[in-house]
C-alpha cells in the first residue's frame, strides 16, 4: 500500500494513554489499541515519531498555579512524558514494532538522549521513535517540542490527536451548533486563538511551512487514514485555506 506522507510525527497527549478526559494513570486496553494501531499503519511503510504528553500523571501549569515554582513544576511534567513513553514503547514492542525512546532530559537507564540524526538513523532502520521530556526546557509545551521535532526530523506533516474531530470555530463540548474547519490557516488558527494546540507551536508550522492535521484518535483507523491522504480532520495550512464544513460535525 503506499502513504502520502512517509514521515509524520504524531502528537499524543498523556491523557489518551489514560482512556478518560481528564483522568488519571494508565490504561493497559487504551495502550494496546493505540499500539495496535501504530503498528498497523508502520506496517504499510509510514515511519512514525511520536511526541506524548504527561496531563494524565503531572500537568506542569496546574502545579504551578497549585503555588509550585513553574520551572520545578514543568520538569516533574517532563519525567511524567518519561513514564508515558516508556509505557508506549513496551506497548508498541509487544506488537513487533521496533521502537526506540529519546529524551531531551537525561536518564541514562531507561531512555537514549536526543540526538537528532541518530533519530533520523532510527527512522531509516525502521524503528519507530517516541521522543520524551519535551523540548527539555520549562515554559515550553509539549505541544511546541512536537512541532520542533517534526522539523528536526524532517518530517512531511504534523498530526494532532485529539478528543474531538478537528478544529472547530467554538467549543463542541458546550456549543452544539459549532461548526468544524475543513481547512486552516495557520493565522486565522493563532489570531482566532483556537486552543486546540499551543499558538507557539502552530508559529513554528507557520514559520517553517510544516503542515498540520487535527483529527479525533477515537476514531479507529484514523491515523492510517491520515497517512494514507485522506481528507478527515482539519488541516492547518498556508494563507488561503479557511473553510468551515456545511454541517455541523
Amino acid at each position: 500500500m503506499s502513504v502520502k506522507y512517509k514521515r509524520i510525527l504524531l502528537k499524543l497527549s498523556g491523557e489518551a494513554l489514560c482512556g478518560v478526559q481528564g483522568g488519571f494513570g494508565l490504561e493497559p486496553r487504551t495502550l494496546d489499541t493505540i499500539s495496535e494501531e501504530l503498528a498497523e499503519v508502520h506496517r504499510i511503510g509510514a515511519e512514525i515519531g511520536i511526541v506524548i504528553g504527561g496531563g494524565n500523571i503531572f500537568r506542569g501549569l496546574k502545579g504551578s498555579a497549585q503555588g509550585m515554582d513553574r520551572t520545578s513544576a514543568d520538569y516533574m511534567g517532563m519525567m511524567a512524558t518519561v513514564i508515558n513513553g516508556i509505557a508506549l514503547q513496551d506497548a508498541l514492542e509487544k506488537h513487533g514494532v521496533p521502537t526506540r525512546l529519546m529524551t531531551a532530559l537525561e536518564v541514562r537507564n531507561v531512555a537514549e538522549p536526543y540526538i537528532r540524526r541518530r533519530a533520523i538513523r532510527h527512522f531509516e532502520k525502521g524503528r519507530m521513535v517516541i521522543f520524551v521530556a519535551g523540548t527539555g526546557n520549562p515554559y515550553f509545551s509539549t505541544d511546541t517540542a512536537a512541532a520542533l521535532r517534526a522539523m528536526e526530523i524532517q518530517a512531511d506533516l504534523l498530526c494532532k490527536a485529539t478528543k474531538v474531530e478537528g478544529v472547530f470555530d467554538r467549543d463542541p463540548v458546550q456549543h452544539a451548533d459549532a461548526k468544524m474547519f475543513e481547512t486552516l490557516s495557520y493565522d486565522h488558527f493563532i489570531q482566532a486563538h483556537l486552543r486546540v494546540m499551543d499558538a507557539t507551536a502552530v508559529t513554528l508550522c507557520r514559520d517553517n511551512n510544516l503542515p498540520m492535521r487535527v483529527f479525533a484518535l477515537s476514531n479507529r483507523g484514523n491515523i492510517k487514514r491520515v497517512v494514507e491522504g485522506e481528507p478527515i480532520g482539519t488541516l492547518v495550512t498556508g494563507a488561503d485555506a479557511d473553510r468551515l464544513g456545511d454541517q455541523p460535525r
